[in-house]
């Protein structure tokens, strides 16, 4: 039995946009784990209302906006994360990333120090380059308010001493 236009809907959703919505998730939590549950809380509340959100103009906006909200609310949380109990087993590896993985621990730490709603801003504007009307929007702020703290983000990235030592050396790409 093939399954309802809606089901279809959704799961053709999911397999077309996941990735770019999984890889926003990460951005704003910094951790692997901590986005696939992002995206997955994002997902399961989109799909109660996917009847409704098909017939939207945009399904992928409404979700970003799921994901944002639902970042941004998530300090009301109690647990936190997971923590690891074992040490984890040595993984070989044939070429040396540890200047690439320096400077992406370097920039998810900078993005960690700032509030909720200025990473949120920072990633939607400048990683996902979305204008300020639509940030506004899926933020549920003011076209000002996110300007301002986009503005106050950049400023406190720009001064943060992890991110200075990257340009003085010289960053991989």
């Amino acid at each position: 039995m093939a399954p309802p236009d809606s089901e279809r809907a959704f799961a053709e959703f999911v397999a077309a946009r996941s990735d770019a919505l999984l890889r926003s998730a990460w951005l704003l939590t910094g951790d692997a784990g901590r986005a696939e549950d992002l995206l997955q809380t994002a997902l399961a509340k989109a799909w109660r209302r996917w009847a409704a959100v098909e017939r939207a103009d945009s399904p992928e906006a409404y979700v970003r906006r799921t994901i944002f909200t639902t970042y941004v609310s998530w300090w009301r949380r109690r647990w936190r994360a997971e923590t690891p109990s074992g040490d984890l087993p040595e993984r070989a590896s044939h070429a040396d990333h540890a200047g690439t993985v320096a400077a992406r621990d370097a920039v998810t730490r900078a993005l960690g120090r700032l509030s909720r709603r200025a990473r949120a801003v920072v990633v939607l504007r400048y990683v996902e380059d979305r204008p300020v009307a639509e940030v506004a929007a899926l933020l549920g702020s003011t076209p000002g308010a996110v300007k301002v703290l986009a503005s106050r983000a950049l400023a406190t990235l720009r001064a943060d001493p992890d991110l200075q030592s990257l340009v003085l050396e010289g960053a991989p790409a």
